[in-house]
C-alpha cells in the first residue's frame, strides 16, 4: 500500500479524533454552559473540523446533516454554529426578531478586509444609514432606465460572441462570458464606465474581474480556517493570495473612483442631468470619501456581478440538461415579442421590452427554478446578541452564529416535495400559467425582511434580457455531456471549471 494510500484511508479516523479533541477542549473552556439545565440545548451535530473535512462538497454535507434534523448545531473552539432549515426559525430571525440578530463583530472581522464596511458587514446606524440611501436610488426611473440600457447593450455584445462560436462551431465557456458580461453592466452602472471585458480589451478590468473572484474564495475559506489570522499575520497561504488579490482590486476601484470625483467638480454643475450612474449619483449627494465610496462600490459589484452570472449560468447548465424547458422559454420568447425563429439578433433585441419581459411568465419561473436549487449565495448567517430559544424550540446563545441555507432548503422534500431535486419550472405556475409567490422564509435566495436584497427586481430584468436574447437566438448544449458539473465554495456558488457549451442560430 501506498503511503497517500495509507493516509488517505486514515483521513475518517483522524476527523474523528481532532472532532473529539476538539469537543474536549470546547467543553473545558465553556465549562458547564452546556449542560445548563434551566434552558433545553440541544445536542451537537459536529464540529468545524467536519466542516473542514468536507470543504469541497460543503453544502451536500450540510444536506446530510438537514436530512437528520432541520436544525443542528456544530462546536468550534469560540462559539456555537446552528444552521437550519424550518422557515418558522428563518422567518424570527430574519423579521420577528430581527434587532437580535445581525452581522455582528465576526462577520465584520471576515469579511472587512474585502467589502470594508458596506452593506453586507455593518449593522445599527452604518446599515440603516446605507440601506435607505442604496433603496432610495434604486427606486428612481432614471437609474432603472440607465440600468436597463447597459444590460441591453452588453446583452447584444454576449450575443455577438455567442453568434460567432456558434458560427465556427467553437465551445463556449459560458460563466466566464456571464462574469464578463455582468462586471460590464454593473460598472457600467456604478461607475459609467465601459470594460469591454467580454473582448478582453481592457486588460485592467480583466485583472480587476480576476482578482475579485480570488478574494471572494479567500474569504470564503475564512469562515471554516480558525488559524486564518495567523496565517494573515504571517501572510502565507490563501491569505497570501487574499492580500495580493485585494491589492490588484483596490488599485483599479480608487482609480477609477479618483477620476470620476474629480470629473464630477470639474462638470459639477451639469452632474444631475449628465449623469444616470450610481457612483454619480452618491457623488451628487457630498459623498465623496474615497473609501466608503469604495466599500459600497465593491458590495454592488457582488451583489450585481457574481449573483446574477452565478445564476445565469446554472439557469443555462440546466437548461442544456432539459432541452424540453429550453424550447418552451425559446417558444415563449416568440410569441410574447412577436419574432420569428431566425430573426436577427438586433431585430429580436428591438422587442425586448419591460412590457414584453413581465409577460414571459414561463421565463421567470425557470429563473426562480434556477434560485431554488443553485441560489447563488448557498448559506447565509447572523450572529445572536442575546440568549434566545428558536420558535422549534431550539436554544441559542449569545455569540451563536445562526444560519439559514438556502441551498439545502430548496432540495428539501418537507419543503418542495418528492421531486424536491428534480428541476421543474411548472411548480411555480398557476393552472392560468401565472407566476405563484412563495414565502421569501422558504424561497431565500434574495434573502427576507428588512434585508431583503435592494436589486433584486434589477437582477431578475438583467437575467430576463440576457436570457430572451440568447434563447431566442440560439439553440444551446453541454460540450460533454457525460462530465458531472460541481460547485465551488466561494462566497458565491460558482460552477467548477466553468460551463462549456456548443451554441446554434435558431432556424427559420
Amino acid at each position: 500500500m501506498k503511503l497517500t494510500d495509507f493516509l488517505f484511508a486514515l483521513k475518517p479516523l483522524f476527523a474523528t479524533l481532532i472532532a473529539v479533541i476538539l469537543v474536549a477542549i470546547i467543553i473545558k473552556i465553556h465549562g458547564v454552559r452546556f449542560f445548563d439545565k434551566k434552558r433545553k440545548y440541544h445536542p451537537v451535530a459536529g464540529t468545524v473540523i467536519h466542516q473542514l473535512f468536507n470543504f469541497t462538497r460543503l453544502l451536500d454535507y450540510m444536506i446530510d446533516r438537514t436530512n437528520q434534523s432541520k436544525t443542528y448545531r456544530l462546536l468550534s473552539f469560540i462559539r456555537s454554529e446552528v444552521y437550519t432549515a424550518n422557515p418558522v426559525n428563518i422567518e424570527y430571525i430574519l423579521t420577528t426578531n430581527f434587532s437580535n440578530y445581525g452581522k455582528g463583530w465576526y462577520h465584520h472581522s471576515v469579511l472587512s478586509d474585502f467589502l470594508g464596511d458596506s452593506i453586507f458587514t455593518v449593522d445599527g446606524e452604518q446599515w440603516r444609514h446605507q440601506r435607505k440611501a442604496t433603496s432610495y436610488q434604486f427606486s428612481t426611473k432614471l437609474l432603472r432606465d440607465y440600468s436597463n440600457s447597459a444590460f441591453k447593450s452588453n446583452a447584444l455584445k454576449l450575443a455577438e460572441i455567442v453568434s460567432e462560436a456558434a458560427i465556427s462551431n467553437n465551445i463556449i465557456e459560458m460563466q466566464e462570458l456571464f462574469m464578463d458580461a455582468t462586471l460590464d453592466s454593473i460598472c457600467k452602472v456604478i461607475f459609467g464606465v465601459d470594460l469591454d471585458t467580454m473582448r478582453g480589451t481592457y486588460i485592467e478590468g480583466t485583472e480587476f474581474s480576476n482578482a475579485f473572484d480570488e478574494a471572494s474564495a479567500a474569504v470564503m475559506y475564512r469562515y471554516f480556517n480558525f488559524l486564518w489570522r495567523i496565517m494573515r499575520f504571517f501572510n502565507i497561504g490563501s491569505e497570501a493570495v487574499l492580500r495580493k488579490s485585494l491589492r490588484r482590486m483596490d488599485e483599479f476601484v480608487y482609480k477609477v473612483i479618483r477620476n470620476k470625483v474629480e470629473q464630477a467638480q470639474k462638470l459639477q454643475d451639469n452632474l444631475p442631468v449628465m449623469k444616470g450612474d450610481l457612483l454619480s449619483r452618491f457623488i451628487e449627494l457630498k459623498e465623496t470619501d474615497p473609501k466608503y465610496l469604495r466599500d459600497i462600490s465593491l458590495s454592488f459589484i457582488l451583489a450585481g456581478k457574481d449573483t446574477t452570472a452565478i445564476t445565469l449560468s446554472w439557469f443555462f447548465y440546466e437548461l442544456c440538461k432539459n432541452s424540453d424547458v429550453q424550447e418552451k422559454i425559446a417558444k415563449e420568447i416568440r410569441e410574447t415579442t412577436n419574432v420569428a425563429a431566425g430573426s436577427t439578433i438586433d431585430e429580436l433585441a428591438a422587442r425586448i421590452t419591460e412590457e414584453n419581459l413581465e409577460k414571459m411568465q414561463y421565463l421567470y419561473a425557470s429563473l426562480n427554478e434556477t434560485l431554488r436549487l443553485h441560489p447563488a449565495v448557498p448559506v447565509q448567517g447572523k450572529f445572536c446578541f442575546s440568549d434566545d430559544t428558536l420558535p422549534d424550540g431550539f436554544s441559542v446563545r449569545k455569540g451563536d452564529l445562526v444560519s439559514f441555507q438556502p441551498y439545502v432548503m430548496g432540495r428539501m422534500k418537507f419543503l418542495w416535495g418528492e421531486d424536491a431535486e428534480k428541476f421543474r419550472p411548472e411548480r411555480w405556475l398557476d393552472e392560468n400559467g401565472i407566476l405563484k409567490k412563495e414565502s421569501p422564509f422558504k424561497f431565500t435566495a434574495f434573502h427576507a425582511g428588512p434585508r431583503i436584497c435592494v436589486g433584486k427586481e434589477f437582477a431578475y430584468r438583467q437575467m430576463k434580457i440576457y436570457s430572451s436574447l440568447l434563447l431566442g437566438t440560439h439553440i444551446f448544449k453541454l460540450a460533454d455531456e457525460n462530465k458531472s458539473v460541481k460547485y465551488r465554495m466561494m462566497l458565491t456558488l460558482q460552477i467548477e471549471g466553468g460551463l462549456h457549451v456548443y451554441a446554434s442560430r435558431r432556424e427559420k
